[in-house]
């Protein structure tokens, strides 16, 4: 391990991304210690970290000041990535997943300004509410509903946590990087959230008919989650990154629809496709946005960051991980 080596605290580390981001940062020669309550994290993504002499982990909440205190105080760099995710959750769950993502982020940061301790805030894409111009760069609007519909209450929640980063890195003097996610996918990712490429993976592996909400015209673009952490590395090891925005993702624009022709054609599925309306599948008075596409030129300025790989890459092996799984499942029954 090099004598250069740091600690770093990783909140929601048994989640996606969190638990890629510890893989990596371990296979560098630094030491991790991961929290998460397993709401939404899973212990197997943590399989190939779990093993590791400088790896720990702490079963436990971010809204557990004591826990968040005292795991900072042993860090060197702090990476806040616990937070109620997906749509889904947030739509069946705004109280839970509001208390979350406003009082869990206040006390990471007020504790990391307490040991004076670099944190990157995990935000996302979903800041820019129903923005659909673009590429969206840092300084765009946000373009929100109504506060009675749901939809928005997490683009709302995550905005406070941008808000009080940016407070304390301006008025308090604390080192602070916010990375804005736009639609993070890849091995490990949970469909249970309505994360949509996992879903459509699954149900076309499984024989079923892949569920696309609205029209299927709707466009994003989705990055590897190796591209996603190598873009956080490189952040968190520039200087002049500190106090900083960054948009984190990909500008491969897809259409839902054409994600799910492109899931079918490489599953070599049969599945029919099935258009599913919002109210169906989110209740009443749902909202989306036409369009997300981030400007990203910021982030390659600084670091020379871009993306290694493209949509199909990731289809690619999230459809061979499906593929396993159900494999898997079916041996289970068998026996």
């Amino acid at each position: 391990m090099s004598s250069r080596a740091q600690t770093y605290l990783i909140t929601g580390g048994a989640g996606f991304i969190g638990s890629h981001l510890a893989d990596a940062l371990l296979a560098r020669g630094d030491r991790v210690v991961v929290l998460d309550n397993l709401s939404t994290g899973r212990l197997a993504n943590l399989d190939a970290a779990s093993g590791h002499p400088h790896f720990r982990f702490v079963q436990g909440s971010v809204l557990d000041e004591v826990v968040v205190d005292e795991l900072v105080h042993q860090a060197d760099i702090v990476v806040h990535l616990a937070a109620a995710v997906g749509v889904k959750l947030i739509v069946e769950q705004p109280l839970k997943s509001l208390t979350t993502n406003i009082r869990g982020s206040e006390i990471v940061i007020a504790a990391a300004y307490r040991y004076r301790r670099t944190v990157m805030v995990a935000s996302t894409s979903e800041i820019y509410g129903k923005n659909s111009s673009g590429p969206l760069d840092e300084q765009a609007d946000r373009v929100l509903g109504s506060p009675a519909v749901t939809r928005w209450s997490y683009s709302t929640a995550k905005a406070v946590e941008e808000i009080l980063a940016n407070a304390y890195h301006h008025e308090r003097g604390l080192p602070t990087i916010v990375v804005r996610l736009f639609n993070t996918v890849g091995p490990r990712q949970s469909p249970s959230y309505g994360m949509v490429i996992p879903r459509l993976v699954r149900q076309a592996v499984a024989g079923e008919p892949l569920t696309v909400f609205g029209t299927g015209r709707q466009t994003r673009c989705f990055a590897h989650v190796s591209d996603a952490v190598r873009a956080m590395l490189a952040l968190l090891g520039d200087p002049a990154a500190t106090g900083g925005t960054f948009n984190v993702g990909a500008d491969e624009e897809t259409s839902i629809l054409r994600v799910a022709e492109l899931v079918i054609e490489l599953a070599g599925s049969s599945s029919p496709i099935e258009l599913i309306p919002y109210d169906q599948a989110y209740g009443s008075g749902f909202e989306d946005m036409h369009r997300r596409v981030p400007d990203t030129g910021r982030l390659r300025a600084l670091t020379g960051w871009a993306p290694r790989y493209g949509l199909l890459d990731v289809l690619g092996e999230m459809i061979a991980e499906a593929r396993h799984e159900h494999d898997a499942a079916a041996q289970l029954v068998l026996s």
